[in-house]
């Protein structure tokens, strides 16, 4: 499984776990210090994603499932797997690793998006995002509550605030 995700300059595997069922197949995920990957078990490789895309990984214990969402897709991918303590541990620890800030936005109605600011773990890249919560629609008044949140973001920070 190692051979079909070529690690990069830098680049080493952290841990490495198997998901799946006899009946549908298995699939490993594969966690570096810079990715997080899936690979088949014929071991093509299924999809690649930097830690910064990655919003969130959930242990579900009573389903033994892991929910990873990622921020440029719409709906969490679920993988079934047995409890893998290190694997999890990882996948926590390189998440909150490549978030250097996060702040909810205070939108009017019911509509939910956070700003963070994250740092693609391979080249030390500082990335904004906006992430929506379900149902919730890009528009101006977000783009604006995410630029006035980026700017006080990069204040505490230190950074230099971004010309626009």
């Amino acid at each position: 499984m190692r051979a079909a995700l070529p690690l990069t300059k830098g680049e080493r595997l952290l841990a490495a776990s198997c998901s799946g069922r006899e009946a549908t197949g298995f699939v490993w995920l594969l966690a570096t210090n810079h990715r997080l990957a899936a690979v088949a078990e014929d071991g093509q490789l299924g999809w690649v994603h930097p830690w910064l895309e990655v919003d969130s990984g959930v242990w579900g214990r009573e389903a033994s499932e892991l929910t990873l969402t990622f921020v440029d897709r719409p709906r969490p991918l679920v993988f079934p797997m047995a409890q893998d303590a290190v694997f999890l541990q990882v996948v926590r620890e390189r998440v909150q690793a490549s978030v250097v800030s996060a702040q909810d936005l205070d939108l009017p109605g019911p509509g939910k998006a956070r700003a963070a600011l994250r740092q693609d773990l391979a080249t030390g890249e500082l990335i904004e995002q906006v992430v929506l919560g379900r149902g919730t629609r890009p528009s101006e008044q977000i783009d604006q509550a995410a630029a006035d949140a980026f700017a006080q973001m990069r204040e505490e920070a230190g950074l230099q605030p971004v010309r626009g």
